[in-house]
């Protein structure tokens, strides 16, 4: 039973101790770079506009590899984007305005929706 006890806690520890360090999603920070940037001109959180609700992004993207680079790319790279009537605008593009951090940091919060 000691040997048990022991093993267990000596799992635990290690677990702890090298599983990779994941920040958590500062929620207020990435709602502030949105706003900052107009984001919810297009986008809501979970009413689409003349882009999709974020829920609905998360949602796309949610479980598939290379998830967080693409929308990064996206929001940073000016792509066009299409239009529901039809018509291309290149998107917004924050990388001037935001550190890669504060970037990273949204795309996670969306794909936490």
């Amino acid at each position: 039973m000691k040997k048990q006890l022991i093993a267990s806690a000596a799992f635990t520890l290690a677990t702890v101790l090298f599983a990779p360090a994941q920040a958590a999603v500062d929620v207020e920070a990435a709602k502030l770079l949105a706003r900052d940037n107009n984001c919810f001109k297009c986008h809501g959180i979970a009413k689409p506009k003349d882009g999709p609700a974020y829920d609905k992004v998360a949602e796309k993207y949610r479980g598939k590899a290379g998830a967080e680079e693409k929308l990064i790319h996206h929001v940073t790279s000016g792509e066009k984007v299409k239009f529901a009537d039809g018509h291309e605008e290149e998107h917004k593009n924050i990388s001037g305005k935001a550190s890669p951090e504060a970037i990273k940091n949204l795309v996670e919060w969306i794909l936490s929706l």
